[in-house]
């Protein structure tokens, strides 16, 4: 599969949901859990950021174009982007 046609396939809805729930990750207020999303023979970096609870929870669909060999590989580099991103963007991460 090339860039454009997984990148059509982002935004269009047609990808892959994740293979099974990964533990959830608490970081600065945070919660990450890991969603690896199957994408040819290989897993495309993605997670769900959440923070608050109840009516108050907001959610961001964290989806990166990398691809990464291996699924324990791409959870390492999917906590390493998601924990950079909430650094560089905080609560302006949900809009």
């Amino acid at each position: 599969m090339g860039i454009l046609s997984g990148l059509k396939g982002l935004f269009s809805g047609g990808e892959s949901p994740p293979e099974k729930a990964e533990e959830t990750i608490e970081y600065k207020g945070f919660s990450i859990v890991p969603a690896p999303m199957k994408d040819g023979g290989q897993f495309r970096v993605a997670a769900i950021i959440t923070k608050g609870e109840g009516e108050d929870q907001k959610t961001h669909k964290f989806i990166r174009s990398d691809l990464m060999p291996n699924r324990d590989e791409c959870i390492q580099i999917t906590l390493r982007k998601t924990k950079l991103t909430i650094d560089q963007l905080g609560d302006n991460i949900f809009g």
